[in-house]
């Protein structure tokens, strides 16, 4: 019985748009309950698709959270490694 969990950003792909909606989800689920039975026969009754929608506050890149390095690359200004907090060695 497979399981897949596919974590997603929560916001939107256009103007106004915050998640991904219900059609794109259910896409999502289709090709991939259809992808585990077309490569390891794995039955589509039998497969669960979780998706998971993180907060742009709850993931980070770079050694911080995605809105502040967003607001920096935005704002013309290179992210050091100091600055990020990551260590060269």
């Amino acid at each position: 019985m497979p399981i897949v969990t596919i974590q997603i950003t929560r916001e939107g792909t256009g103007p106004g748009r915050d998640s991904a909606t219900a059609d794109e989800k259910a896409a999502l689920i289709r090709g991939v309950s259809q992808l585990l039975l077309d490569v390891l026969h794995k039955p589509l009754d039998s497969t669960f698709v979780v998706i998971e929608e993180v907060t742009l506050e709850n993931w980070g890149w770079y050694g911080m959270p995605v809105p502040e390095l967003r607001r920096r690359r935005a704002s013309d200004h290179p992210v050091s490694s100091e600055e990020a907090g990551l260590s060269q060695g």
